[in-house]
């Protein structure tokens, strides 16, 4: 078996430097790219939390080269927390820097909750090349404007624990309903937000995206 790589390193944002991970398929070139976006930083959440670090090996596994980072203002990433706004502008800088070493691929944008709206607002605003799906794991329907994915194209997938107090069931499946195709929704058992109970089937779900 091959190998697994990690690169530890910095990216230059807009706020300052981001730390990430950059990991690829292990044995092999990488078929595409994966941007994976972590959940809230005020709620303690990291590129090492649970649910991104089975996301992005599940991703590695299908192939891709994946880059985790932190957000600013997160353990040694500079600037500080922005709702949303400059994490926004962090992605599109990571996903730049993603495309930069990795010219020509296609890429995915996935994220974790905070992470996942974050990912919505990179993808409506992206000029040129579109991501080839979002993967939108625990995408939080408390807060109350999703305008930005009514009109969306791109492929969506949804990941959801089936107890969710950030995104209840019937929320999500009345979000997903108004959303126009290609989109799936997976619904993972599991007894919280964070999936917790339900990891193995929510990275299963992942690769088999």
């Amino acid at each position: 078996m091959a190998a697994r790589q990690i690169e530890s390193l910095f990216v230059d944002g807009p706020a300052g430097r981001l730390e990430a991970l950059l990991e690829p398929p292990a044995g092999r070139e990488p078929a595409f790219l994966a941007l994976v976006c972590h959940p809230h930083p005020l709620g303690g959440g990291t590129m090492q939390n649970k649910v991104v670090h089975r996301m992005a090996r599940a991703l590695r596994a299908r192939g891709a080269a994946v880059l985790r980072f932190n957000f600013r203002g997160v353990h040694l990433s500079q600037g500080t927390h922005d709702e949303g706004r400059g994490e926004t502008e962090d992605a599109r800088a990571a996903l730049a820097f993603l495309r930069a070493r990795y010219p020509d691929l296609p890429f995915t944008l996935a994220g974790f909750s905070f992470g996942s709206r974050v990912t919505v607002r990179l993808a409506a605003s992206l000029e040129g090349a579109a991501p080839a799906r979002l993967i939108l794991a625990g995408y939080p329907t408390v807060y109350k404007s999703h305008d930005l994915l009514y009109p969306m194209r791109i492929p969506r997938i949804f990941i959801h624990s089936t107890n969710d107090i950030y995104g209840p069931k019937l929320d999500l499946q009345a979000l997903y309903d108004r959303l126009w195709h290609p989109k799936q929704l997976h619904w993972i058992e599991a007894r919280d937000h964070f999936f917790e109970g339900g990891l193995d089937e929510f990275e299963r779900a992942v690769a088999q995206c």
